[in-house]
């Protein structure tokens, strides 16, 4: 059985070694905040990594069931990132219900699920994302229909960002995100070249990704306006965490072809400066 403490510790250490850009911007909170967000990262990230990883699709699906029944008994589990949520919910006004969007989402990466028109993925992005923005705002307070709704759509900003840098590594794991519709529009069809890259020999992939990039834009001008309704550590958090993903759609969309051979990422000192920008900003 997990003491409390040993339970927030585990979650720290998962945040720590696997969220490669969330750890910059929730080392900025202060410890209460920290834990409990550490605690919320653990539970999504397994949630995450049941999707992502190399069960059969089956099994995948019960696995996500199994979770979704613990997430909605948390007071009773001996786990110890769901002891760690569980004390985090009496203390801040955890939506439990978040996860189990969360769960859907993931579902419908399992299923198989394509996306006709950018409607349809924002229903995706939502579950995957937005919920993972509105648990944030939990913590980070205060929690009111127009937060909770900056809190969203800066998720699914966030999400957009994860797409676009991912298109080669989902195409070669069989998941095409980007809709159907504007495939079409732009004349793209998503493959790989003989040397593993995407195939782009008319530009019009680039020219999809950069409209894309545009519209996510868009979406990161409308979350972010959660900032000022935020205390400074959770508004430096908020930033350092949006700002990384912010500067990785800077690069896509001036330079789409960077992530043609690679999953586009930023180094440790640039992530570092993206966070030290981000509590300067937050003072102001």
């Amino acid at each position: 059985m997990s003491t409390v403490e040993d339970a927030y510790r585990i979650a720290e250490d998962i945040t720590r070694t696997q969220a490669l850009n969330f750890h910059y911007g929730i080392r900025l909170l202060p410890s209460g905040k920290r834990s409990a967000l550490c605690a919320v990262y653990a539970l999504a990230r397994r949630i995450d990594d049941i999707g992502d990883g190399d069960l059969p699709p089956e099994q995948k699906v019960a696995e996500l069931s199994l979770v979704r029944k613990s997430v909605g008994n948390l007071d009773h589990s001996s786990d110890p990132v769901l002891v760690a949520v569980a004390d985090s919910t009496r203390r801040f006004p955890i939506p439990v219900s978040a996860f189990e969007e969360l769960i859907d989402g993931v579902q419908m990466d399992v299923e198989g699920v394509t996306y006709q028109d950018f409607c349809d993925l924002v229903v995706y992005c939502r579950r995957v994302a937005g919920s993972v923005g509105r648990l944030c705002l939990s913590i980070f307070g205060p929690v009111e229909p127009h937060t909770s709704r900056y809190a969203d759509q800066l998720g699914i900003a966030l999400q957009q960002t994860n797409i676009l840098r991912d298109v080669r590594e989902d195409l070669l794991n069989g998941r095409i995100y980007l809709p159907h519709s504007e495939l079409e529009r732009f004349g793209v069809r998503l493959s790989v070249d003989e040397f593993g890259e995407l195939d782009d020999p008319d530009g019009q992939l680039a020219a999809l990704l950069r409209f894309c990039a545009g519209r996510a834009e868009d979406w990161y001008s409308l979350g972010l306006r959660l900032i000022p309704h935020l205390d400074r550590r959770s508004a430096a958090c908020c930033l350092a965490m949006s700002g990384i993903y912010r500067h990785l759609l800077t690069i896509i969309k001036t330079s789409p072809a960077s992530v043609y051979d690679r999953r586009l990422s930023l180094s440790g000192t640039q992530k570092a400066r993206v966070a030290a920008v981000a509590l300067a900003r937050a003072a102001l």
